[in-house]
């Protein structure tokens, strides 16, 4: 199979690439726009690797779209502005990105007759829920300018199977970790600032609570449901690991050989959702399950930030966090 990644280049489309290519026969084109979070550093390993291609777009262009899309069976469409705090404060790329560039992708794809096309969103559109667990079919409630614009990428992505046919599957998965993830998000903004000897930002009382998902681990999800998903169905992808902003950061500065001084208190973000939580029985009785611990996996991810130092430090003038 020929599979079109777009967002191939950063944090989650980089992992996928390397699932693929390490587990498949399958041939892979990368469509990025090496926007600040893509990185082709993520894919410097495959350089030379026959069945790797990378094209340089943007899905909002249309003309690019429509050039490099056609001669591939799937699209697994990672592409997306996906940073909350970034959404805050300008909202419109957030929009413009993760709906119409949505809109294009699916409209070309339509007309180019994939045979698949694997809409990758976020557990965040379902809103916060203090208990119990959101199914694929409950209703959506975004609380952010970013879940927002997800949230309507997948009413995009629906709605052109509905009415031209397109064959979509979606995936929704929870709050992802693990390497090469840029380091504005939680884990890896927490691990490199303890690395400089920085102080970290914990929001509010810490008691935020997500399901942490090792980057790996959701890319053998993402990767059978495009191959056993059902046409038309939505299926969420979570390891059940509920863990508090809190644990999270007590972990990392246990890790790190750092105490309690290294946290600084602050305003909590706007919006924050409280807890987010998904039952995930459509994709296990495609046969998935997380298969790496949650400790395990942090404690490779922090290793991989530790070794990589010169990966990470180019890039954290792009950050914007508090």
């Amino acid at each position: 199979m020929r599979l079109f990644v777009t967002g191939g280049a950063g944090f989650i489309g980089s992992n996928y690439v390397h699932h693929v290519l390490g587990t498949t026969d399958d041939e892979v084109t990368v469509f990025d726009a090496l926007t600040y979070a893509g990185n082709l550093a993520n894919l410097a390993d495959l350089e030379g690797d026959p069945r790797y291609r990378f094209v340089h777009g943007d899905i909002c262009d249309r003309e690019a779209v429509a050039a490099a899309l056609p001669g591939h069976d799937a699209v697994v469409h990672f592409a997306a502005e996906s940073h909350v705090d970034r959404s805050l404060l300008d909202p419109d790329v957030f929009v413009r990105t993760n709906c119409s560039g949505t809109n294009v992708m699916c409209d070309i794809a339509s007309q180019v007759g994939v045979e698949r096309f694997l809409h990758i969103s976020t557990d965040e559109v379902y809103g916060s829920i203090d208990e119990g667990s959101f199914v694929e079919t409950d209703t959506l409630a975004p609380r952010s300018p970013y879940s927002a614009a997800k949230a309507g990428s997948d009413l995009i992505a629906m709605a052109y199977h509905e009415t031209h046919g397109l064959p979509v599957v979606l995936t929704r998965s929870s709050n992802q970790f693990g390497p090469y993830q840029f380091p504005e998000k939680l884990i890896p903004y927490f691990v490199t600032s303890l690395l400089d000897g920085r102080t970290v930002p914990l929001y509010g009382d810490g008691l935020n609570v997500r399901d942490w998902l090792f980057v790996q681990d959701n890319c053998e999800g993402v990767d059978l449901v495009l191959r056993r998903g059902e046409i038309g169905e939505i299926y969420n992808i979570g390891a059940g690991n509920e863990c508090t902003n809190r644990h999270i950061t007590d972990r990392l500065l246990a890790i790190l050989g750092k105490d309690e001084s290294s946290v600084e208190y602050v305003e909590d973000r706007l919006g924050h959702d409280r807890r987010y939580s998904i039952a995930t029985d459509k994709v296990a009785a495609l046969g998935w399950r997380a298969r790496r611990s949650f400790d395990e996996a942090l404690e490779e991810t922090v290793r991989f930030y530790v070794d990589h130092r010169d990966w990470w430090e180019p890039l954290t003038s792009r950050v914007r966090n508090r």
